[in-house]
């Protein structure tokens, strides 16, 4: 990494991938937005000493480059991303970290698509390298040269990609994750069966069945439906029992 990031960086939401851009971000290079007493409270512990957590979304006013990191819903995150719009300044940016939404409806919704990227950050934050970034029709050259560099100072590799459902990455990866869902089920195989072979024989660093788990069931249901791709019932079920996956403690595999 070069210089510290000059940005202001201001993260709207507590989890997984905000916490892990807070961490990236450095101390005191970062404001976090939680939801709740509660989640702030887990979020500060979650980040340790690197970053503010506050509760009220005014006080990421000040900030220059703001990212929206919430859950997977294209709702939750309009109405945030249209709630921060009456706090940010004019030559602020706003991104999103959306894994699957359009990104041209989520600009549309921040009334300011000049000011708008989606940067895909993949989990866990601090060891994925790439970046899928992604730019609404009418972003504009500032707006395109600083989010190349904040993914720069965070120690990315960012690639631009069109706005298409799932992008690149999720367009190509859940098929094969699904599928690997139900050959297990046809077969009456184990997750630890399905995960070895994908290892040993195709070089991946981690099973499809605890790459699940790690993104989370219910997060992958939501990018397979997003992207046109049919969720296995097994999938289904688990999210019903509440098994979503290692942040519940239980998905295809126990933790």
């Amino acid at each position: 990494m070069t210089e510290r990031i000059r940005e202001r960086i201001g993260i709207a939401g507590s989890g997984a991938i905000a916490c892990g851009l807070a961490r990236l971000a450095g101390p005191g290079s970062v404001l976090v937005w939680a939801r709740s007493a509660s989640s702030a409270e887990a979020a500060t512990s979650e980040i340790g000493d690197g970053a503010r957590v506050v509760t009220d979304l005014s006080e990421l006013g000040d900030c220059t480059f703001v990212i929206e990191s919430v859950v997977e819903d294209l709702d939750a995150k309009s109405k945030l991303i249209a709630d921060l719009r009456e706090h940010l300044g004019d030559d602020a940016i706003l991104a999103t970290t959306t894994s699957s939404l359009s990104i041209e409806e989520l600009a549309s919704a921040s009334g300011r698509p000049s000011r708008f990227v989606g940067l895909h950050v993949f989990n866990p934050v601090e060891k994925m390298p790439l970046v899928e970034l992604v730019f609404p029709a009418d972003a504009d050259d500032d707006t395109r040269a600083r989010s190349e560099v904040l993914c720069e100072m965070l120690g990315k590799t960012a690639v631009e990609v069109p706005d298409t459902p799932g992008f690149v990455v999720n367009r190509l990866l859940f098929p094969l994750l699904f599928n690997a869902v139900r050959l297990m089920g046809e077969h009456d195989l184990a997750p630890e069966t399905v995960d070895a072979c994908m290892k040993l024989g195709a070089g991946h660093p981690m099973g499809p069945l605890r790459l699940l788990d790690l993104v989370g069931l219910d997060v992958a249901a939501s990018i397979g439906d997003q992207i046109g791709v049919e969720v296995p019932a097994r999938v289904r079920e688990l999210i019903e029992a509440g098994r979503l996956g290692k942040k519940s403690g239980a998905g295809f595999y126990d933790y």
